[in-house]
């Protein structure tokens, strides 16, 4: 009863801290009102009282919130977690319960991944109202990829502490506060939020990877994970460049950044419909709960049996050796190609194309229609991964985003041509990278060093970013043509280094790369 009361007295505090926060992004709301005869232009202006006010209600919520996400005896909870295996069947079918699942979390990573698209979009604006160069602009983004590449690392830690559900919800939580960005009357101010942003966002896609992994039956892992990614990728790039065509225009570049209120408040909604991980809720004491998730799931949690003779293994101990090392640098080196592209080149060509002579509103339906051209791949994308290669299906997206460079290098030398069909190839096959990489990579390395692996290349996937925007902030933005030329160099050499240490792995067993994983207790729980 004390346990439930205990539950309940949680439940309530996470539901106050949501509110706080969402009224504490109401209270910014007047002020950028106040704005709409001068074009929603805010330079200048003085924070009221409403404002400092709803900072500390933001402030505080999410603290309030952490609070009633954080579960008690967390490190009893943590090291009987550490035991724990979640084994999914090999041929169970897909039920009602493993589509939900999936579409959820699609919406969930279109939300995530649209934040850090809407950068480019942004850029102009900033430009114009705060009346500064490119150079000092670029901060925001810099500090938003900081934040990602900072979120990356912090959110696998907080997914182990916290639970796989906790975790995206209080990055839900993150996501409404920071949407003040869109009322912040100076560009430091917009600094300091987007890094939160950034540190928000970064955990969401290897944190959603994890719980899906551990949901999916088995022979439907592969397509299903990169199907996942790869909807949330270009429904995210598209969300973003939809919402600059409609809402910019009439309400400024500080909408797409005000849009993460209903966006977040959404994704908490939907949160409902998310499964704790049947792991974390074994290794809580709600095993009466975790038996009804595996029920609907068809998976199942048993308890590793050291193997005799062998010696106790740590996360120290984990198997590294020069095939992984090699493995890890290629996937890595790609991870950054991707990160150059998506948030180095992607964010770049709005200034460029209105440097060329088109409007905002066309360069946004440009990219638009480019990322909707794309969304069709996806599926194709998700099927060759699962019934063809795996290895291959990434060597044709790193080939495809290579054909895009070339588009966007011709682009850059020709009078007037058209820049849909480079732009387009672009982000199908960034996209298949994002999408396919980091399940590639899950399904490439060893249990105990698997985590770790993965959360590396997705830090990676944000690191080209940082280098592409420090070249911005140091004002050595090169040109369309040698940006596409110094990208395309290092990914032709992931390429190769791919294709020279990448494993197949369709159709594989993955307790293969660690034989002491096929050795569980008969009795499971």
């Amino acid at each position: 009863m004390s346990g439930a009361i205990g539950s309940d007295r949680r439940l309530w505090a996470f539901a106050i801290g949501v509110a706080a926060v969402t009224v504490g992004v109401l209270l910014h709301l007047p002020m950028f009102w106040m704005g709409r005869d001068m074009g929603f232009r805010m330079a200048g202006m003085p924070m009221d009282h409403g404002m400092i006010a709803g900072m500390g209600l933001i402030v505080a919520g999410i603290g309030i919130a952490a609070y009633g996400l954080l579960p008690k005896g967390l490190s009893a909870q943590m090291a009987a977690a550490s035991e724990l295996v979640v084994a999914a069947p090999e041929d169970a079918p897909l039920s009602r319960a493993h589509w939900r699942l999936m579409a959820v979390l699609v919406v969930a990573l279109v939300i995530d991944i649209m934040k850090p698209a809407s950068l480019g979009f942004v850029i102009p604006g900033m430009i114009d109202e705060y009346g500064v160069p490119r150079e000092t602009v670029s901060l925001v983004p810099f500090f938003a990829l900081v934040g990602t590449v900072v979120g990356s690392f912090l959110w696998g830690v907080v997914a182990d502490i916290y639970g796989r559900k906790a975790s995206i919800m209080l990055s839900a939580v993150m996501f409404v506060g920071t949407s003040i960005c869109g009322a912040m009357p100076s560009l430091a101010w917009n600094v300091g939020m987007c890094f939160l942003m950034g540190a928000a966002a970064g955990g969401m896609l290897p944190v959603t990877y994890a719980l899906l992994a551990e949901m999916m039956p088995s022979r439907h892992r592969g397509w299903s994970l990169v199907l996942v990614g790869g909807l949330g990728a270009v429904g995210g790039y598209a969300a973003a460049s939809l919402m600059a065509v409609w809402l910019e225009p009439i309400f400024s570049w500080r909408s797409l950044w005000l849009a993460n209120l209903p966006s977040g408040l959404l994704l908490v909604l939907l949160g409902a419909f998310i499964p704790e991980s049947a792991k974390f809720l074994v290794a809580r004491g709600r095993t009466a709960e975790a038996q009804r998730v595996m029920d609907r799931f068809g998976s199942g949690v048993r308890r590793l049996a050291p193997v005799e003779g062998a010696p106790p293994r740590t996360a120290a101990s984990a198997p590294v050796g020069r095939a992984q090392t090699a493995k890890l640098i290629a996937l890595s080196l790609t991870a950054i190609c991707w990160g150059l592209v998506n948030f180095g080149l992607l964010l770049w060509l709005p200034v460029e194309l209105v440097a060329r002579g088109y409007s905002m509103e066309v360069s946004s339906r440009l990219l638009a229609a480019s990322a909707l051209i794309a969304l069709p791949t996806v599926f194709l994308v998700a099927w060759i991964y699962s019934a063809w290669s795996t290895k291959y299906s990434v060597l044709a997206s790193i080939a495809v985003t290579l054909l895009g460079l070339a588009g966007v290098l011709w682009l850059a030398l020709t009078r007037g041509a058209s820049p849909v069909l480079p732009v387009a190839l672009l982000i199908v096959g960034s996209n298949g990278i994002i999408a396919m990489i980091l399940p590639y990579c899950a399904e490439s390395f060893p249990l105990r060093i698997r985590g770790r692996a993965t959360g590396w290349v997705a830090a990676c996937s944000k690191l080209g970013g940082v280098f592409a925007q420090a070249l911005a902030i140091l004002a050595i933005i090169p040109t369309l043509a040698v940006s596409a030329l110094m990208i395309a160099v290092p990914t032709a050499l992931s390429l190769i280094l791919v294709a020279r240490h990448g494993r197949e792995t369709r159709g594989s067993d993955l307790r293969d790369l660690d034989p002491e994983g096929h050795v569980f207790d008969k009795a499971g729980l």
